[in-house]
């Protein structure tokens, strides 16, 4: 497969990380299949893409479901032909104290965290081409790894993505489609603001060896070395990208 010919179809790309990652790819001449439920957030990343002089496909599915992750594949196939790479980012998160914890939030965080993985593992895997091969990434969570209060089921959530890219590694390796995960920590992106605070950021910031937060690109850049040539010998992999603040004792 070469470098400049791959499509890729991120899911929640219309920010964020998400965001970061398809203008990497495009960066790199990769087609970018750029999904997100709010049509704006989608017309807003193409638009960056292609004034940039990339190539971006709109896709506005709601990867919640079946459904939605069929449609979105669907449509790169049908605009580009082809589907090398796929990208599980998509999610809704709540946190919320476990007295709190209420049916609907569990049931949408599932629907779009754990359900929108599967599907996305499942739907990819039928149209990518065995001779080419394939990469999927999921973005699980340092949170899988250790955890922190008001967290049950989010926590939950990514360590079942960091168990199914490891199961799909298995399955799929005869195909010669790689699944590995990337396990973010606590990035400041779009979605995340209203969950932070300056005190809880310079804690974080002070049990982290490299001594900062990450970026959307920290994480965008190990996301698009999953996706490519230089690791298509690393599969089943949950790679860390948190500063060693899980591994650390300070």
């Amino acid at each position: 497969m070469q470098d400049d010919t791959r499509v890729a179809l991120i899911t929640g790309a219309g920010h964020g990380i998400g965001k970061a990652s398809a203008k990497l790819m495009a960066a790199r001449g990769w087609t970018v299949a750029i999904n997100d439920l709010k049509p704006e957030f989608v017309e807003e990343a193409v638009a960056e893409i292609t004034s940039a002089g990339g190539k971006a496909i709109p896709v506005v599915q709601n990867v919640g479901t079946r459904e939605g992750v069929y449609a979105a594949v669907e449509t790169v196939m049908k605009e580009a032909g082809q589907l090398d790479v796929m990208v599980n980012n998509a999610a809704w998160v709540r946190y919320q104290a476990i007295p709190d914890v209420a049916p609907e939030t569990v049931e949408r965080m599932l629907q779009v965290g754990f359900n929108g993985v599967i599907w996305g593992i499942q739907a990819a895997a039928e149209v990518m081409d065995d001779s080419r091969g394939g990469a999927i990434v999921n973005v699980a969570s340092a949170a899988g790894f250790r955890s922190a209060p008001r967290s049950l089921v989010y926590s939950g959530i990514k360590a079942g993505v960091m168990g199914m890219t490891r199961a799909a590694s298995a399955e799929l390796g005869a195909r010669n489609i790689r699944v590995n995960a990337v396990a973010p920590s606590a990035v400041p992106t779009e979605g995340t603001q209203k969950h932070r605070n300056a005190d809880l950021d310079a804690k974080r910031i002070a049990h982290t060896p490299l001594g900062r937060l990450g970026t959307v690109d920290d994480i965008a850049r190990a996301i698009v070395y999953l996706s490519a040539p230089e690791s298509d010998f690393v599969t089943g992999q949950v790679l860390l990208v948190d500063g060693g603040i899980n591994t650390a004792n300070l």
